[in-house]
């Protein structure tokens, strides 16, 4: 019985590392991954949520933060405030090595995911450009993905980024 565990634990660690591997590969390729596409292949049906972590002060200008999108079209509102205000230009190397992803399949789903459990970490870096402005900036990411589905769709994905680098960008403040 523990090794027909062990063999189950294998195989989801490996659909959950394969599923965020995909994801993230998709944000290399942005023009042929729309939201709407992304969402269908890469989310579960069923109120996908997305949480870009930073203050609600920032809000007035970076209208994606600090928030919970749940449902597929506040997640679509979720991409259209974002490509309204930042352009993402990810590098061959943005996702890094297989280092940069983690998996816990056995993580329980916590604050709302649904789902099946797992949780999956992935540190990135790209260059990122304010839409109103054209200034330009790199920063480190982490993305967070969990409420896995049984077939490794994802429930929830949150993004911990640098919204004072953006909120400097778009013009919430001027560079002293």
């Amino acid at each position: 019985m523990a090794n027909a565990h062990h063999e189950h634990a294998q195989t989801r660690h490996s659909l959950l590392k394969t599923r965020t591997k995909a994801f993230c590969a998709a944000f290399l390729d942005l023009p042929s991954n729309p939201p709407q596409k992304l969402l269908q292949e890469h989310f579960t049906p069923t109120q996908p949520c997305i949480t870009e972590h930073g203050p609600s002060w920032a809000s007035s200008c970076l209208p994606f933060l600090g928030r919970t999108f749940t449902g597929v079209n506040e997640c679509l509102q979720y991409f259209d405030l974002l490509s309204k205000t930042l352009e993402f230009i990810p590098s061959p190397d943005t996702f890094g090595d297989e280092g940069s992803i983690v998996v816990d399949e056995n993580a329980r789903p916590g604050d709302g995911d649904a789902g099946a459990g797992g949780l999956a970490s992935v540190k990135g870096k790209a260059k990122f450009k304010a839409i109103a402005t054209g200034k330009e900036w790199e920063e480190e990411f982490v993305y967070r993905l969990s409420g896995f589905d049984e077939d490794g769709k994802i429930g929830h994905w949150e993004v911990w980024a640098d919204p004072l680098s953006a909120w400097v960008a778009v013009g919430g403040e001027e560079e002293k």
